[in-house]
Order: C-alpha cells, then structure tokens, then sequence
C-alpha cells in the first residue's frame, strides 16, 4: 500500500499540480454538529431517491418534495396515516415510488429514537472517525435504505467526515491491495477503514479529503 503523500503525488500529476488539487479537495463542516432535524431528514429522503435514479430528476422536483413532505417536519411525518402515503402516491410533485415514500415515515421515526441519544446531530457528528463503518452499519441496520452508497452520501452532503467508496475510490483501493473487490462485507469494510486510519495518521487530513485524493488518482 502506497502512503498517501504517494497518492496525492499521483492525483497532482493527474490534476495539474499540487495547488490544483487542494482546490478541489472537499472538507468537512462544522456546521454539522448543528443541523437541524429535518434537514437530516430531508438529506435521507434525497440520497434513497436518488439511488438508481436520475440526479437531474430529483433535483429539478425537490421543491415538489419539500412541500409534499411537509418541509420535512419529523414528527408530522414520522405519524404519517395511510391517507397522507395514499395522496403522496398520487402526487405527481414528487417520484410516485411507494416503497421510497414508506421510508420518509421510517426514518423520521428513526431520527425521533435518536432524540433519546442526544439527537441525530450529535450522534452522527461525535461518532469517531476511526470508526465510520461503523456509523455506516449502525445507518443501514436502523434507517431505512440507509445502507451502501446512500447512507454514505447522506453524511458526504450533511458535511460530516468520512469517506465515499465511489467507482474511483474502490478502483485506487484495489490498486493498493487493501481490498480485492468492491468492499459489502464487514472484513472488507474493516480493512478499509484501516487503511483510512493508516493514511489520516500520516497526512493528518480528515477522511473526506483522503476519499477525494484517491478518487482524483484514478478519475
């Protein structure tokens, strides 16, 4: 496994030079620790509909959903009766996908169990770093279409730290022989977050600029 300041060398080389690099490199915010429940909520909604879906699509109708949703107000939609899921249905403001729409309840119902733990923020926000595999397993086991690449996305537009297995991401990954597929199992998982761990201990960087410098050395 190349260190990182390997890889950044080779992202540079790909991205025109160091400064170029830094100035695509996303980091974290720290506005995360204060987002507001419903924008959780509203982030969630977003990446499970977009999965295997159009981007553009659910882009150009997200007014559509925010209204549909009640602004994603958790407890309204945590309580959410058959009624209201029956006029979602029916709304054409939004992606008429009933097992899609089922999740907005599930989650708000998840997001109002995380009030009894401090409060979604402060839950995802002081989840160790070291450790967010684990946060994403806890996601997929408690949330609803949480897990893969949407629980994953969930944290990368709230801001929080972490990393994203892209296309890119797990091609670079390959090429070090820290995993020799794309990483769903636990022990693959698990060697991946090393290898985070390894390369944030020699960069110092937090994970969100490491997953960009190995995406950035093979895309």
């Amino acid at each position: 496994m190349r260190s990182f300041d390997e890889i950044f060398d080779i992202s540079a080389a790909r991205h025109g030079g160091a400064e170029a690099l830094e100035a695509k490199l996303q980091r974290p915010d720290p506005a995360v620790a204060n987002l507001a429940e419903d924008r959780w909520l509203s982030l969630m909604t977003k990446c499970v509909f977009q999965a295997g879906f159009s981007w553009k699509v659910i882009e150009s109708k997200w007014p559509g959903f925010e209204a549909a949703f009640d602004q994603f107000d958790v407890p309204r939609n945590a309580f959410m009766d058959e009624e209201k899921l029956d006029a979602l249905l029916r709304n054409t403001d939004i992606v008429r996908n009933g097992a899609k729409i089922q999740t907005v309840r599930d989650n708000a119902i998840f997001l109002m169990e995380l009030r009894q733990e401090g409060g979604a923020a402060k839950v995802f926000a002081d989840w160790p770093d070291t450790d967010f595999i684990g946060l994403l397993e806890m996601l997929k086991k408690r949330g609803s279409r949480l897990g893969g690449n949407s629980g994953q996305m969930v944290m990368r537009f709230a801001g929080r730290d972490g990393f994203v297995l892209s296309r890119d991401v797990t091609a670079r990954l390959i090429a070090e022989g820290v995993i020799d597929k794309p990483a769903t199992s636990k022990t693959a998982l698990r060697q991946v977050q090393a290898a985070f761990n390894s390369w944030q201990e020699q960069s110092g960087r937090s994970l969100m600029e490491i997953s960009r410098v190995l995406a950035l050395s093979c895309g």
